[in-house]
């Protein structure tokens, strides 16, 4: 994390007692914690702490990575009984433990908003972390409803083992909540301006992660159709706020990602990860290893190359847009060769020995960890903003409207390398096209432009295409995809219904029986 903020991790346990045998040892619980402003902004760390997990089951690894398999990459030499291929079940501990993550992080966002108000000091400062507070609630309960589906709404705190258990919340229920938890956020949040950094959720922010929400809502399972307006007001809203816009070089988004840049303009939140694994400070992601450029050396920037890209991605791109392309998947890998490591460029025919090339390990500044980085990861972009805008005007509008168009012009004339206010034949979106043409064409446009940024599956299932997309995709992989590449095809063959949401770990199953499995887990 670039501001170097220690996490207090809270607990209401005994932290301290200076002699074992003391009978009256000193306790701290949040009753008699939160005392001072820094102890509240202790306690904000340790709400958005969770978004990390040293375990990297969020946005550490897995969240980008083998929680979200999708048509965009599969995984090096794994082809059975595995995550990575849709291989699981209900007991499987990635799973267990992303359901305990999530659950930690409603939790100590729980303590604190109970205690907030008891705390002397800046009244307009004490209410913008508890608007962070709420809305970092509401999206570990997005991400709860994403992932799981209809899930137990606790919100209040855990006060003791006895607690009752909850049943699971209808799904509507739960982005109520959400919604609740946001707008209310979006009332008491400093806007970006107010900060050095883009790692703590600004006005801006919430909106942007409002528009992701109620396009959510309005998609599969919910079809809540209603929600598109809302979508387009919250896009709408970032995009006058004119606070930001597109990095008019592609590529240095995320060669600042690797050189611990914040760009407060095009990247709107991004989860902050702080250096590698090495002394006491355990806020490291993987960003760049787990889905980076196969490189032996740590000097250059490890990576054992374990994504690869579909060839489905590649040929997406097409002849034209060869410099997005480029970037996002890397034209070479780095090899051994007289006892040095070099860059070894691809052929035309080698498609699926490729890996995602947007974190490229060798940009990095500062030492280096064999396994971890301090990459921050971005959660939204301003070009995920304007796609959202150009696709909610469209289902709005029962058809693209002007501004769906400038909206999506504005991201490819940028991929383009062109000017973003002037048309160009070459890469703007022909017009005359109706509505079902124009959301194909928002789909494709946004892998291109989003791939390996953990949003693909997300957009498959709520358009309501997922299973059939994988299955697709492994029909495609089997019957023409390399012979040494054949079990890419896995993921794609063994996704079904039930792969719409996780099941519900058997270790939540068994303790509480209020609580029924998934459909088919």
């Amino acid at each position: 994390m670039k501001t170097k903020i220690l996490i207090l991790l809270m607990s209401i346990m005994m932290l301290s007692c200076s002699n074992l045998l003391n009978k009256d040892p000193d306790f701290v619980t949040p009753d008699t914690y939160y005392k001072t402003e820094e102890d509240l902004k202790n306690g904000l760390n340790g709400v958005y702490n969770r978004l990390i997990d040293p375990n990297g089951r969020m946005y550490g690894r897995g969240l980008y990575s083998y929680f979200v398999v999708s048509d965009e990459a599969f995984f090096k030499g794994i082809s059975i009984n595995n995550i990575r291929v849709m291989v699981m079940d209900a007991s499987h501990l990635d799973i267990g433990r992303l359901w305990e993550v999530l659950y930690e992080g409603v939790n100590r966002a729980n303590l604190l908003l109970e205690q907030i108000d008891g705390v002397n000091m800046d009244l307009k400062q004490r209410d913008a972390i508890k608007g962070e507070t709420l809305f970092l609630r509401g999206y570990y309960y997005y991400l709860l409803a994403d992932l799981f589906g209809p899930v137990p709404l606790k919100l209040r705190a855990t006060q003791s083992p006895d607690d009752p258990y909850l049943p699971r919340a209808p799904l509507a229920e739960v982005y109520a909540s959400i919604i609740n938890d946001m707008q209310q956020a979006e009332k008491l949040v400093n806007d970006i301006d107010y900060f050095a950094y883009n790692e703590r959720i600004s006005k801006t922010g919430v909106q942007a992660i409002l528009a992701r929400v109620f396009l959510k809502m309005a998609g599969a399972p919910l079809k809540d159709v209603a929600r598109y307006k809302d979508a387009l007001e919250y896009a709408d809203k970032v995009i006058l706020s004119n606070k930001h816009s597109l990095n008019l070089n592609y590529k240095q988004i995320f060669i600042n990602h690797t050189q611990d840049i914040n760009e407060k303009k095009e990247c709107i939140w991004e989860v902050g990860m702080y250096g590698n694994k090495v002394g006491t400070v355990d806020l490291a992601g993987s960003m760049g290893v787990e889905n980076g450029v196969e490189c032996p050396s740590e000097a250059i920037g490890y990576s054992g190359g374990a994504m690869k890209i579909t060839a489905k991605l590649y040929e997406l791109f097409g002849t034209a847009d060869t410099a997005r392309r480029n970037w996002s998947i890397a034209p070479y890998r780095f090899v051994t060769s007289g006892g040095n490591t070099v860059k070894s460029n691809f052929t035309d025919k080698q498609i699926y020995d490729r890996n995602p090339g947007k974190w490229r390990r060798e940009y990095e500044t500062g030492s280096k960890a064999r396994s971890f980085t301090s990459t921050n990861f971005p959660v939204i972009r301003y070009s995920d903003v304007l796609l959202m805008k150009a696709e909610a005007e469209n289902e709005v509008n029962g058809g693209p409207t002007p501004a769906a168009y400038d909206a999506i012009n504005q991201v490819r004339r940028r991929a383009f390398n062109k000017p973003l206010g002037s048309v160009n034949a070459i890469c703007d979106i022909p017009a005359g096209q109706n509505k079902t043409q124009f959301l194909a064409t928002i789909q494709d446009e946004r892998l291109r432009e989003l791939c390996f940024e953990g949003i693909r599956k997300h957009d498959l299932i709520r358009w309501g295409i997922y299973v059939k997309t994988m299955n697709d995709l492994g029909t495609s992989i089997s019957t023409t995809a390399p012979s040494a590449y054949k079990y890419a095809a896995n993921a794609g063959k063994n996704t079904t219904e039930r792969d719409l949401f996780f099941p519900i770990p058997t270790t939540e199953l068994t303790v509480n029986k209020l609580i029924e499995q998934n459909y088919g887990w």
